[in-house]
């Protein structure tokens, strides 16, 4: 099932104003909705809302139905935004 982005980015932005410092269940819950992990998986990777917002946009990237190459090219032009939720992801799951 394809995700609606534009509804996902609306939600998710909702939820970052009402978010504190930390986390919280409502954003997690979010992003945990369109992914194979947890809530709790979720606040571990992106334990701040800036967090959640880099890994939402890195799915945003990975998921589009741009090319393989036109996705690594975005990636590479954006690792130093990317590069905290991609090496936590990892961790989680390697």
């Amino acid at each position: 099932m394809p995700i609606d982005w534009d509804k996902f980015d609306k939600d998710v932005d909702d939820v970052l104003k009402k978010a504190g410092d930390k986390t919280d269940a409502a954003l997690a819950s979010k992003i945990s909705s369109i992914t194979r992990l947890t809530d709790d998986e979720i606040m571990e990777i992106c334990p701040t809302p800036a967090d959640v917002d880099r890994l939402r946009e890195l799915m945003r990237v990975v998921k589009s139905a741009e090319d393989r190459n036109t996705k690594i090219t975005k990636l590479v032009d954006n690792i130093d935004n990317f590069a905290g939720v991609i090496v936590s992801m990892l961790d989680k799951l390697a």
